[in-house]
């Protein structure tokens, strides 16, 4: 009776030391640490509009993610297992969220946006000036002052976001190699793929809420509530408009210190799953083996790093594993950071509109996947072999589908003077002129030359012809009517069409048959994430069982290392250039210096957004080759540690017998026959 109750006593002491709980706080940091970001990825074109940079700095931004995390990744991933990895965890998402906050700290310290436009509230219905007018000196030119341009380029205020992105990587480092090698060691080994499956399940719905998030900010203003919203001259679906990307940070914030709070709770150790209730085993032999596993660490805590660390570069599987992760990421990564851009560019849709989209067509089918692949490899108990061959067929099925995206392509928007002529024809698909200088011998035309329109801002009107003008002076229009985004030009000379040739502003719409395009584009994302998600946790597992069970966590930490190192730092950063280089009009700060991007010639864009990655990820599978030939001739150390601890726990239970002189029946006898088969 006694011993109940103290049994009962400790099992109430210990509530938190169970691998399950842990595994629901664990969820709740991956749901947090993916919501923010996912959502910091969403909102990269709203912080490129909002301070002017070309695309190649918002690379760099996206980037630094990964410097924070490199910084500290391989030695926390080592010697976090000698320290307490719970802790660890709760200081990282601690981190996390300041890094959150910081990020939308210059919204508070900036003044108000005021984005590219040659029309002033004041001056919708009182002043004619930004329309065409023959005796009219270019009085709206921007005045070219040193000390102004000097003052705003050093503002750099986007350098805020970059450092909290910075200490955000920093933060999340512990949270994965710790989480993962802490479920990995004290869970029932065909549980692992399962509760994997789970973390990665959490880690997919975290970019689902944080896309959702990011699509309600983007249909925002940023400065809304100090604006007055009925006077702007834009809307989301302009290349102008920016949302209120800071409310997200902030809520992003308290979710990470929140994720935080119950891993200061849980213990350093954890009793292997399933022993906890087993009264057979004599409490002294479990205190002695204790003893010296915390003694051979704390020996071993310098010692053992560079053995490890050469034991792993010796290891074949686990470095080609590696490689194939580093060309595959290279890839993928630069698709996701890029893909609201480019889905904009191409369809001619809002950000709100096309986060959404991608939530609900890219992010569920991957949670479906993870989980179907982890309950597949738990309840058929799949070889590591088999999980390699089937991990590489499904990611070849899902790399041939990724082409079809190349198919669903529409044309550049019509653009008089960039991607169609004034004559109202559009230049073919696939051939742009190439881009004159000055842009005065490309915009201007016979319709527009006594206007004396301002050849550099962009401020596009959609004509009654189908046809966009870079300004309504451009358009040749000579009278408004309206206010704010309603504003209606009319007696346009440039577009000539039948009755009063009027323009809207903002740039025309792309059609219906671009609308049915970008649905066959998300149905084929849908059916390629799933399979590939699919494909993702025999992967994994791949790897976990390539590695020794003393270098599973360093060996996690140094995969996770070299992809942020070789791929998460370096593809944004050459990708945003290239994508730079296919820019048709770029914005300009208040000095006359180039800003941010508005038109991009899509068709180049798309064969940079597409065929890079795919060449990219197309050289992974030379590798995983190798990998498929090595792993049916070798002996993974999972698999020979798991028999060398049978044969021991079989001798130790022989040698019990002896000296207890206790005679097994033949129940007994059939028991031990059947586990020593298993």
């Amino acid at each position: 009776m006694g011993e109940t109750g103290k049994r009962v006593a400790t099992n109430g002491k210990t509530c938190f030391s169970k691998i399950k709980m842990f595994l629901c706080a664990l969820t709740v940091a991956y749901v947090s640490k993916s919501l923010s970001g996912a959502y910091m990825h969403s909102m990269l074109t709203q912080i490129e509009r909002q301070f002017n940079i070309p695309t190649s700095i918002v690379g760099l931004i996206s980037g630094s993610f990964e410097i924070g995390n490199l910084l500290l990744m391989v030695f926390v991933s080592y010697f976090g297992t000698k320290l307490h990895r719970p802790i660890m965890i709760g200081v990282g998402c601690v981190l996390m969220g300041l890094g959150c906050f910081l990020m939308s700290l210059p919204h508070f310290l900036m003044g108000r946006y005021e984005y590219e436009n040659t029309i002033s509230p004041a001056s919708n219905l009182s002043s004619n000036s930004f329309l065409c007018s023959e005796n009219r000196i270019q009085t709206l030119l921007p005045t070219p002052d040193p000390a102004e341009c000097e003052k705003e380029i050093k503002s750099l205020m986007w350098i805020y976001v970059m450092v909290g992105n910075l200490i955000r990587g920093i933060g999340e480092t512990p949270i994965m190699p710790l989480g993962i090698s802490y479920i990995d060691d004290f869970a029932k080994s065909e549980n692992s793929p399962l509760y994997i499956g789970i973390l990665e399940t959490g880690k997919m719905l975290g970019p689902l809420v944080g896309l959702l998030l990011a699509s309600f900010c983007a249909s925002i203003y940023v400065d809304t509530g100090s604006v007055n919203t009925d006077d702007l001259t834009i809307t989301p679906t302009d290349t102008r408009w920016v949302g209120a990307w800071w409310i997200g940070f902030l809520i992003c914030a308290g979710m990470n210190i929140l994720a935080s709070i119950p891993f200061f709770f849980f213990p350093k150790t954890l009793s292997k799953t399933g022993q906890e209730d087993h009264g057979d085993v004599p409490k002294s032999d479990k205190e002695d083996k204790h003893r010296e596993k915390v003694k051979g660490k704390k020996h071993g805590i310098t010692k053992d790093f560079l053995p490890f660390m050469k034991s792993l570069f010796c290891n074949q599987i686990y470095m080609i594993f590696v490689l194939i992760s580093v060309l595959q990421v290279n890839g993928f990564i630069t698709s996701f950071i890029f893909l609201p851009k480019y889905l904009e560019q191409q369809y001619g849709k809002s950000t709100g509109e096309i986060i959404s989209l991608i939530g609900l067509y890219g992010l569920i089918p991957i949670c479906i996947g993870y989980l179907i692949g982890g309950f597949i490899m738990k309840k058929f108990k799949i070889s590591v072999k088999k999980a390699a061959y089937i991990a590489f067929c499904l990611s070849l099925t899902e790399y041939f589908l990724f082409f079809s995206h190349y198919l669903w392509t529409c044309d550049n928007f019509p653009v008089a003077g960039l991607t169609a002529s004034y004559e109202h024809k559009r230049y073919p698909l696939y051939i742009t002129p190439r881009i004159q200088h000055p842009l005065e011998n490309q915009v201007l035309s016979n319709c527009n030359t006594r206007c004396n329109c301002l050849t550099k801002v962009w401020d596009p009107v959609c004509g009654d012809n189908g046809i966009a003008y870079m300004s309504a002076c451009f358009a040749g229009c000579e009278k408004s009517a309206g206010t704010g985004s309603n504003m209606v030009f009319q007696n346009c000379s440039c577009i000539r069409s039948s009755g009063n040739s009027s323009a809207v502003l903002g740039l025309c719409n792309k059609g219906p048959d671009c609308t049915i395009k970008l649905q066959y584009f998300f149905i084929t994302s849908l059916i390629g994430s799933f399979i590939y998600s699919l494909a993702a946790i025999p992967g994994y597992m791949v790897l976990l069982r390539s590695i020794k069970p003393e270098e599973k966590s360093l060996g996690v930490g140094l995969h996770t290392f070299c992809i942020r190192v070789l791929a998460g730092i370096p593809a944004p950063i050459y990708l945003g250039a290239l994508i730079d280089r296919t820019c048709l009009h770029w914005g300009n700060l208040k000095c006359g210096k180039p800003g941010a991007c508005r038109m991009y010639d899509i068709n180049k864009f798309r064969r940079i957004f597409i065929l890079v990655p795919a060449a990219v990820r197309g050289l992974s599978y030379l590798p995983a080759i190798f990998i498929l030939i090595l792993i049916r001739k070798l002996h993974l150390p999972e698999e020979m540690v798991c028999s060398e601890a049978e044969l021991a726990e079989m001798k130790l239970t022989e040698k019990e017998n002896e000296y207890t002189g206790v005679h097994r029946s033949p129940e007994a006898e059939n028991g031990r026959e059947l586990k020593t088969k298993l």
